[in-house]
């Protein structure tokens, strides 16, 4: 091979210098440019028919086929990488004819020809590697997952191995000692890669212990993030807030910082409602007979009216309560009282709230501000817009309702109210 090789350069340059007139001393180089335009040519075919080869016959097998797996590899590009390997083989081959009288050119050229070979390789097992992304992400098993973490990662690795297999390659050095020489730098790799360090022990921990998945609701107040987790990758997490604004949290800080997750709630069935409406301590009091009568009215408390009164009636006989001499003794119904019994008794027959999760009605320290009744239960729709609108029917009515109880809500006073003092 090497003495045809010889062979075929000696006819060339007898060529160029018989038939051509070209002198002696010009020959070797200008028959070495011939035969530079000529290899660069020969290669680039080889790359045009490989091209032709994947990009037509190989994408009509791939349509053709029912698994999923051979169009993302073609979608990334993984087959289009594989066919850039075949001019570098071409020029690597036909570089000693090239440079015959220039031998010491050719291992910087095989130097060159094999570093682009393993960059394409490195880009090539990057491409699988993000297809198994793609196609782990449609799984339903991995949907939810971070799987982009372990993915981003595993680029890293190999990016990092494949620089340094490069490397060798140029330097004439065996990859080992290059590893062996990157110990003695290993605190400064630490330091550099830190984060993505940190990272990836984070999306273990939230993987392991099912923290966070891709569509949970997340609160995280320290970075502003409070909407739906649109990705999970290496170093940070994407939030889409309620506003449609987009907040980026690092990933370690799900594992370091306290974040609140809602997908508890979402499985529940039932969304919280706690709010309350304050009452005016002044309009608080004892149930006279003509409220009474006027409360029996109301179709939700009727029958409670009706059995605390007779419970009161027993218990008084019984301990000889003498309400004629003081309305304070014993025991009697209170207009709050009959309003707390109201408000529960209402949500128990309100179809949107859920009966089978916790509901009450609770009076909580009275404050400069009046005497709160609270309402704890729980929504049955869960959806934004359709739980506000639950719980602004609910206080609605019973903001409406109170009057009925002789009693009025707190409010502080406004400046038409001093100009109504001011008139009076």
């Amino acid at each position: 091979m090497k003495e045809t090789e010889t062979n075929f350069a000696e006819f060339i340059e007898v060529w160029l210098h018989q038939n051509l007139g070209v002198q002696e001393g010009m020959t070797q180089p200008i028959k070495m440019g011939i035969l530079l335009i000529a290899m660069l040519i020969i290669a680039g075919l080889f790359w045009m028919i490989g091209q032709m080869i994947i990009n037509r016959i190989l994408d009509r097998l791939i349509k053709r086929t029912a698994t999923d797996w051979d169009d993302v590899l073609q979608e990334e590009g993984a087959f289009t990488k594989t066919g850039h390997i075949i001019p570098a083989i071409v020029i690597s081959a036909l570089s000693p004819v090239v440079f015959t009288d220039y031998p010491e050119l050719i291992p910087y050229v095989e130097k060159i020809t094999g570093a682009f070979v393993a960059i394409t390789i490195i880009r090539l097992i990057t491409s699988v590697v993000s297809a198994a992304n793609i196609l782990l992400s449609r799984s339903e098993k991995f949907k939810d997952k971070p799987i982009a973490s372990f993915t981003q990662l595993s680029k890293i690795l190999i990016w990092f191995i494949g620089i340094v297999i490069v490397f060798s390659i140029v330097i004439g050095k065996n990859p080992i000692y290059l590893f062996s020489a990157l110990g003695a730098v290993s605190a400064v790799l630490i330091l550099v890669f830190k984060d993505t360090l940190l990272g990836f022990t984070a999306s273990i921990q939230i993987t392991l212990n099912d923290m966070v998945r891709i569509g949970d609701w997340v609160s995280v107040p320290k970075y502003g993030a409070d909407g739906d987790v649109l990705e999970i990758n290496l170093t940070t997490v994407k939030v889409r807030n309620w506003d449609k604004t987009i907040s980026t949290v690092p990933t370690y800080s799900f594992v370091s910082d306290s974040f609140k997750n809602w997908r508890g709630m979402e499985e529940s069935g039932g969304r919280r409602i706690k709010r309350a409406i304050k009452i005016k301590m002044s309009t608080v009091r004892f149930c006279d007979q003509e409220l009474l009568d006027s409360l029996r009215n109301i179709k939700y408390i009727e029958r409670h009216i009706n059995e605390k009164l007779s419970e009161i009636e027993t218990f008084n006989k019984s301990n000889e309560f003498d309400q004629t001499r003081s309305p304070v003794n014993g025991r009697r119904l209170t207009n709050i009282g009959i309003f707390r019994a109201y408000t529960l008794s209402y949500l128990k027959s309100n179809p949107n709230v859920h009966q089978d999760m916790t509901l009450l009605v609770r009076q909580l320290d009275p404050t400069e501000t009046g005497i709160p009744i609270e309402i704890y239960c729980f929504s049955k729709d869960q959806r934004w817009a359709f739980y506000e609108g639950i719980q602004a029917d609910i206080f609605d009515h019973l903001m409406a309702s109170i009057k009925a109880f002789d009693l009025e809500l707190f409010e502080s006073p406004a400046g038409t109210d001093f100009q109504k003092l001011t008139n009076n």
